[in-house]
C-alpha cells in the first residue's frame, strides 16, 4: 500500500482544479501556541519505512484540519462547531507530536505558521478548501464534514498498516475523535437547514453508521476527545450525540 495512503481523495479532484488561493499563512484565525509538552523519552524501537511517513503525513494532515477550522470560525464569526473542533485537532496533533519525538523523527513543517506545510499536495488541499468553504457556511460546514471522512479513511489505513502498539493507539484515539467530528458537522449542516447529509468519501453506509450511533468517549491524552453535536467538549448536557 502506497506510503501515502489517500493523500488526495478522488471527491476533491474537482476543488483542486480551481484556481488556488494565496491563503497560506494569511494571518486570519491564528494558531494558539502549542502548550508546553514534558521532555519524551526516545524508544530504542524503530519504525519501518511506511510508519515514519505515515507519522509525519498524519501530522499535517490533522494541522490541516486544524487550520481550516480556526480560518473558518473567524471567517463565520465563530459559528459552531469551528472553535471547539480546532482545539480538540490541536490534541491530536500533540498526541502524534509524542510520537514523532519517540521514535526520534523530525516535525515536517512548522505549527505556528498558519496554512503552510511541508506536503505540496496538503498544501494545495487547504488552498483549496478554504476558498470552497468561503462561499456559504453551509458550504464551510460541509468542507469540515469532509476533512473528517477523509481523516477518517486515513486513519483507518494507518491502523491497517502497522503492528506498532504504540502507533495502533494514538490512531485509534485520534479515529474515535474524528468520527466525533463528523457526527458535529454533521449535525450543524443539519441544524442550518442544509439537505439531509451526502457522504463525500467514505460510503453512505459508513458515514450514516457514524451519525446516527451516539458521541464517543476517548483518552484525551492520547489524541482522542469528546464532542457534543454543536462541537463543544463533552460536559453535563449529553455526549450522547443526537441529531439536531
Amino acid at each position: 500500500m502506497s506510503t501515502a495512503f489517500r493523500l488526495l481523495p478522488i471527491a476533491l479532484t474537482a476543488v483542486l482544479t480551481a484556481t488556488p488561493a494565496a491563503f497560506a499563512g494569511n494571518g486570519r484565525g491564528a494558531p494558539p501556541a502549542p502548550p508546553v509538552q514534558p521532555a519524551v523519552q526516545p524508544v530504542t524501537a524503530t519504525l519501518s519505512a511506511t510508519e515514519a511517513a505515515t507519522l509525519l503525513f498524519m501530522r499535517e494532515e490533522e494541522r490541516v484540519a486544524r487550520d481550516v477550522y480556526l480560518q473558518f470560525d473567524t471567517l463565520w464569526a465563530a459559528a459552531p462547531p469551528f472553535a471547539g473542533i480546532a482545539q480538540s485537532e490541536q490534541k491530536h496533533m500533540d498526541a502524534i507530536k509524542t510520537q514523532i519525538d519517540r521514535y526520534g523523527l523530525t516535525d515536517p513543517s512548522d505549527p505556528t505558521l498558519n496554512g503552510v506545510f511541508a506536503n505540496t499536495t496538503l498544501q494545495e488541499l487547504y488552498d483549496s478548501l478554504i476558498l470552497k468553504g468561503e462561499a456559504t457556511l453551509l458550504a464551510a460546514l460541509n468542507v469540515g464534514a469532509l476533512i473528517e471522512e477523509v481523516d477518517i479513511a486515513d486513519l483507518e489505513d494507518a491502523i491497517a498498516a502497522t503492528e506498532n502498539t504504540d502507533l495502533e493507539q494514538v490512531y485509534e484515539n485520534l479515529l474515535r475523535g474524528s468520527r466525533n467530528h463528523l457526527r458535529a458537522f454533521v449535525a450543524e449542516i443539519e441544524r442550518q437547514g442544509g439537505d439531509a447529509y451526502i457522504a463525500q468519501h467514505l460510503t453512505q453506509e459508513a458515514v450514516n453508521d457514524i451519525v446516527t450511533t451516539p458521541m464517543e468517549r476517548g483518552d484525551s491524552r492520547n489524541g482522542g476527545n469528546d464532542m457534543n453535536a454543536d462541537g463543544r467538549g463533552a460536559g453535563s448536557q449529553g455526549a450522547g450525540g443526537s441529531r439536531r
